[in-house]
């Protein structure tokens, strides 16, 4: 595979890795992730939120600390029923897609296009948010003077994010293990300590938070205590972000997918309220405050190991601590996972442009991985690796995406009440998904929108506007193409009709090897190619004895699922170019087919243009190309521009190749 100089090429395997072979019968097997490595690569968004979403609730809570309590409590009943409501969606959806194909299929496309726009932004604060927050943790044991390299030490983090994933699925997450189980081993043990450390307090604690109650709603009144507890509610519900990501990532998922999606889905909701209540919990018991330039959790597990030997404590505090930014930049790769992913299904429904639906060699969503890395990266510049803003502007967008999912499911269970018994079991936990989610939404939109909630809506209603542009430019173009295709219905016919009518003893037109060829590049059986045959025909009346047609077909998200997909995509390309050597035997004329399936057009093409020159040495190669009246931005991004890179390939090697300019 030519990927650029020698110097590149070099660079590229070290740093990225070879390409992998479609042929390997064992290759989904070896990039898929077991239930356990599922919770480790999708579920680490979840659990690392432990670090910055009850800070962010309690700190909220001003003086009214006992609060927390009810505030930790509904925060765990919420991640349960959340993640019942995504086990039902993963066993309705085995292939994934998660919020964005659940609205599409069971509400509208439109609405599907809303939430996925909705999940994307989230998945950008995800990197961006975990990687900040990664960072205030390891500064937090560091001299204040450091402080002023925290910036640059959190763009790093995401570019080594971004290569790592560029590298593959697996090879992102296995590394990780370490960390995530180093993680939850030391803060389960620091609240299970905090617990029995402060066993006789704990009725002091729930007395505490009842009076508190009841004192705050004399002071402020029901209103008013209602206000405060929804505020602390909503601020933290950044905590509840990661729970769809195992819905989202189900391809990444080994088989069974279902099975061991809802055990992932699990593991996540376990984990998560576990750390949650508990982390609050023992805010409490040891009376945490606000320290400048530290973390809730820094100051919480200092005074855990304050009477323990100097050396030990220190030694608990950081490792700990190096643990929570760890996972916190593990976190992120929730974002670098779900993120192209549901980019690519937009893309394959023509929301945004198809090039994002594209794998690299090492079968990643590498345009999209980039795009979201890059967008996090200018997140962090813009904001100054900020938490407490990026807090603002996280999770309004992801109860989007999960108000919309309630809703779809719960439509779905009515449409089905009198074929599916257990329907009322199903709307019930979806049910109560969707009014938790909807009562959220309102809360979190209103309580942030003045603190920085309305630029979070605003981006997303642009990210909106742009895919509404591209799906008309799509729809447009597929209307001016309608006439090429009138053409394609008329040859389909010719040969569909030699088809049937040929004899399986019928002798093909003659070949002469070293007669004029020409070599057609197509790309399926439709109006395009039609019309690039038809133009070569008149142009070169005569002068071509042979045809040969090439097409490779491309592996990308849609077809990327497993072995058989990908043997029915090579079938599928046969199939197409015999209907060309069918509609061409019908005229007289000796042609044939040759066909590669592969992740990159333009090297498949080059080594099948090789394969044929070799047999047909006074050949020359024919490729059509759309042309619009009016070029720019949108046109070239929107469109695949693919025969003008095999034409500068092939120029390098002497082989000659004609564009024929097709208007639309």
């Amino acid at each position: 595979m030519n990927n650029g100089t020698p110097v590149t090429r070099r660079l590229k395997q070290f740093f990225i890795g070879g390409s992998r072979d479609l042929q390997d019968r064992s290759l989904f097997h070896a990039l898929s992730l077991t239930a356990f490595l599922a919770w480790i690569g999708l579920g680490a968004d979840g659990l690392s939120s432990s670090c910055y979403g009850p800070e962010e609730a309690f700190l909220t809570l001003g003086g009214h600390n006992y609060l927390g309590l009810l505030v930790a409590f509904g925060s765990a009943i919420t991640v349960f029923v959340i993640s019942a409501s995504y086990s039902q969606i993963i066993e309705l959806f085995p292939t994934g897609g998660g919020g964005y194909l659940v609205a599409s299929k069971m509400l509208n496309p439109t609405l599907g296009m809303v939430s996925g726009c909705a999940l994307m932004i989230d998945y950008v604060l995800t990197i961006a948010l975990s990687v900040a927050s990664g960072t205030d943790a390891f500064f937090s044991f560091l001299p204040v003077e450091y402080q002023s390299f925290k910036l640059v030490f959190a763009c790093a983090g995401v570019i080594l994010l971004i290569v790592m994933n560029l590298r593959g699925v697996r090879e992102s997450v296995v590394p990780l293990i370490p960390i995530m189980l180093a993680f939850v081993f030391l803060h389960a043990f620091a609240i299970v300590y905090s617990f029995f450390d402060h066993a006789a307090r704990i009725p002091q604690v729930i007395e505490s938070t009842a009076r508190q109650v009841s004192d705050t709603g004399a002071a402020l009144g029901t209103f008013g205590l209602l206000f405060l507890l929804l505020k602390s509610y909503s601020f933290g519900a950044g905590t509840y972000t990661g729970i769809e990501a195992v819905s989202n990532g189900l391809p990444v998922i080994r088989e069974p997918r279902v099975e061991n999606g809802r055990r992932t889905m699990r593991y996540m909701a376990i984990s998560l309220a576990f750390m949650v209540t508990g982390l609050m919990t023992a805010y409490l018991l040891y009376h945490v405050e606000y320290t400048p330039g530290r973390t809730l959790n820094a100051v919480l597990f200092e005074s855990i190991s304050a009477s323990w030997h100097p050396s030990v404590a220190r030694a608990f505090v950081l490792t700990t601590l190096l643990s929570e930014a760890a996972l916190l930049f593990v976190a992120a790769q929730t974002g670098f996972l779900g993120g192209p992913r549901v980019l690519a299904n937009m893309a394959i429904d023509r929301w945004f442009p198809t090039r994002f639906t594209m794998l690299s060699d090492r079968l990643v969503t590498q345009n999209g991985i980039l795009l979201m890395g890059g967008a996090a990266l200018a997140l962090l510049i813009a904001t100054g690796s900020s938490v407490k803003f990026l807090v603002v502007l996280y999770s309004i967008t992801v109860f989007i995406t999960f108000f919309l999912s309630q809703l779809g499911m719960v439509r779905h269970w009515w449409e089905v009440r009198k074929t599916f018994k257990r329907w009322i079991h199903k709307i019930t936990i979806n049910g109560i998904g969707l009014t938790l989610t909807t009562f959220i939404l309102i809360t979190v939109s209103v309580l942030k929108f003045n603190d920085g909630g309305w630029l979070t809506l605003l981006v997303t209603g642009l990210l909106v506007a742009i895919a509404l542009r591209v799906r008309r430019h799509y729809r447009w173009t597929e209307r001016q193409l309608g006439r090429l295709n009138e053409l394609m219905v008329s040859a389909a016919a010719v040969s569909e009709k030699h088809h049937a009518n040929s004899a399986p003893g019928c002798p093909a037109p003659p070949c002469d090897p070293k007669a004029r060829t020409a070599v057609l590049l197509v790309n399926g059986f439709n109006g395009l190619g039609i019309h690039t045959l038809l133009n070569v025909m008149r142009l070169f009346e005569g002068s071509f004895k042979n045809f040969v047609f090439a097409q490779v077909g491309v592996v990308d998200v849609g077809n990327f699922k497993g072995s058989s997909e990908v043997e029915h995509l090579k079938e599928h390309i046969e199939s197409e170019g015999k209907r060309y050597v069918n509609y061409l035997r019908h005229h007289g004329i000796y042609a044939e087919s040759r066909c590669s399936i592969g992740v990159d057009v333009v090297d498949e093409l080059e080594q099948l243009v090789t394969q044929i020159r070799e047999q047909f040495p006074q050949s020359v190669l024919f490729g059509g190309q759309l042309v619009f009246e009016k070029e720019n931005f949108t046109t070239r991004m929107l469109h695949n521009y693919t025969i003008f890179a095999v034409q500068k390939r092939l120029y390098h090697q002497g082989i000659p190749i004609v564009i024929l300019p097709i208007r639309v």
